[in-house]
Formats: C-alpha cells, structure tokens, sequence
C-alpha cells in the first residue's frame, strides 16, 4: 500500500540553481535500500527546466513511495518522454553484502549516471541533486545538492525516485518465474509476512541479502 499522499515536489530547488547558471541537472534517487532481497536500484532525471509547462505535464509526479503502482507506471513514461537524459544502474544484492549499504548506493548511482550517458550522449550533467546523500568520490567533478526528503520536495528527485521504482519493480516481477515460492512479483523483496514465510519454508534464495537482519538470523538457525 502507498503511503499517506504527501506534499506536492515542485521546482523551487532547481530554479534556485538553475538561476546561478547550472542547465543540466541530474536528479538521483534508490529503490529497494530497506527490502531483504533483491537489487538496491537509482534512478537518474534531468528535466528541462526551460520548458513552461513543465509543472503542467509532471502534475502526477510524487515520491514513488505515495504513488499506486498503476500511477507510476502511467507516469514513468511521461517521465522518459520529456526528460532531456534519464538512466537506471543498481547494485545487486552481493554487492550489498559485500560493501554495505551506502557503498553499495554510491555504486549504483554511478551505474546510473553511466546509463544516462550512454541512452543520451550528447549529454554531460553539471550539477546533481541527490535525496539525503553525498557522493564524496563524485564531489570535485560534479556540484551536488543534498536535499532531505527530496523525493518530496524536488520534482526531479520525485521524477527519478519514479524510474529506480518501476524498474526495481519489473525486476521482481521477473523472478517470478525463477523463483516463484518467494513471491517477489507481489512484495518486491521487502519484510512481509509472506516473505518471512516463505524464507522459513523454502530458506535463504541467491537473491537474499545476507547481511540484512531477518535474513542472518534464519541463516545463523541453520547453521546451528
């Protein structure tokens, strides 16, 4: 279930750069950060700030996580249709164990801005907007703003919290028909009660986080 509708994103944000001379700006968002299993997945928008109805065409667009899923898949495609680059990159579930959590984010938005230039390569980003992140290793190529909540708050944040959530959710949906015991169509990889059911049924998939609390405590069981 989406949560509570929340406040409107709008473009204060991006005006406010925009006007200090930035015309490229790459918003960045994640999926999947808090599910059990599967990828951790970023979403990556520019939105072109000169265009005068551009509040008009995006009025739908929230934090994905208020949205309905049939809202985001109508949505996501405008998206892609008046962006002027937009990409996808994760981080699997491996990757996740491996580095941890941040890291793990840090590599996926990198994988993100990579597709964007690859979808679109004309284009170079000059400043990024990233939802309560940093990105140290990208610091001294690229500004970054940092804004808390963003996916609420900034309408290109809301717009690529939007991609890295339609994308994710395929993703799951997909597996499937690898792995259809786990239900990962249904609740994408995140703490459920079927979840937990089927992990204490069927055990610990390849897709598993297993450094993610729920998950290392059925493992440490098994292993006793």
């Amino acid at each position: 279930m989406p949560k509570k509708k929340g406040p409107k994103p709008n473009l204060m944000y991006e005006h406010q750069i925009h006007h200090q001379g930035y015309r490229f700006i790459l918003g960045m968002d994640e999926a999947g950060r808090g599910a059990w299993a599967g990828p951790l997945t970023v979403g990556a928008v520019c939105l072109p700030l000169d265009r005068p109805d551009l509040n008009k065409v995006l009025a739908g667009v929230r934090d994905s996580k208020v949205m309905t899923p049939r809202q985001r898949e109508r949505t996501v495609e405008v998206v892609k249709d008046i962006a002027l680059a937009w990409g996808v990159g994760s981080a699997s579930n491996l990757e996740v164990d491996e580095v941890g959590i941040n890291p793990a984010t840090r590599i996926a938005m990198q994988r993100a801005l990579t597709d964007a230039q690859e979808r679109f390569p004309d284009f170079k980003p000059d400043c990024l907007f990233l939802d309560a992140l940093i990105w140290p290793e990208m610091a001294a190529q690229i500004p970054q703003i940092t804004i808390v909540d963003g996916d609420a708050r900034s309408l290109t944040i809301a717009a690529a919290s939007i991609v890295a959530k339609t994308w994710r959710d395929q993703f799951m949906r997909e597996l499937d028909a690898e792995l259809p015991h786990y239900s990962f169509g249904t609740h994408k990889g995140y703490g459920t009660g079927s979840h937990t059911a089927a992990l204490k049924t069927y055990g610990i998939s390849p897709l598993h986080r297993l450094t993610y609390a729920p998950v290392q405590r059925l493992r440490t069981t098994e292993e006793t």
